[in-house]
């Protein structure tokens, strides 16, 4: 049952993947393109556009695959190691960065959002709020399994 359950959610974590990719390749130069006519004077724009969007998705993908790893540690039955802990350290790290990059961000979305009807803005927030919970979650679980692993490590030598 466990095999099927993580068979699963590396399907998951893979289609997770595939429509940021899409984002990526069909939606960012656009929007580099039309940030960079809204605002002609201002030169670096759509580069400044592209290093917030593709600057989020290396850690994005990077998170992707130590959430992969997480799943072939729970396989092998070696969830319990300090593997799994250093995972969810990289997972935490990464939303840190996604979060980060976007608040860094905001300024440039809010010129873009100024000249567009759409709420830019608010997308922005959640993807800040989002990333942000799933930092918080992160550390949680990375805590709790460090202490399970130090708890278990005490177990084996009293014994």
């Amino acid at each position: 049952m466990r095999e099927v359950t993580t068979l699963f959610l590396k399907i998951v974590v893979i289609i997770i993947g595939i429509p940021v990719l899409a984002l990526c390749i069909f939606l960012v130069p656009p929007m580099g393109n039309f940030a960079a006519n809204l605002y002609p004077n201002i030169f670096p724009m759509k580069y400044l556009v592209f290093i917030v969007m593709y600057g989020a998705a290396i850690p994005f993908y990077f998170a992707l695959y130590q959430a992969f790893n997480l799943l072939r540690y729970i396989d092998d039955n070696t969830a319990f190691t300090e593997l799994s802990v250093k995972a969810l350290k990289y997972i935490k790290l990464c939303a840190i960065t996604i979060s980060g990059l976007y608040v860094l961000g905001m300024p440039l979305f809010h010129f873009i959002a100024k000249k567009v009807d759409p709420p830019i803005g608010l997308i922005v927030l959640i993807i800040i709020f989002v990333s942000l919970v799933i930092a918080v979650f992160a550390a949680i679980l990375q805590r709790l399994l460090q202490e399970a692993i130090n708890i278990e490590s005490e177990i084996d030598l009293t014994v």
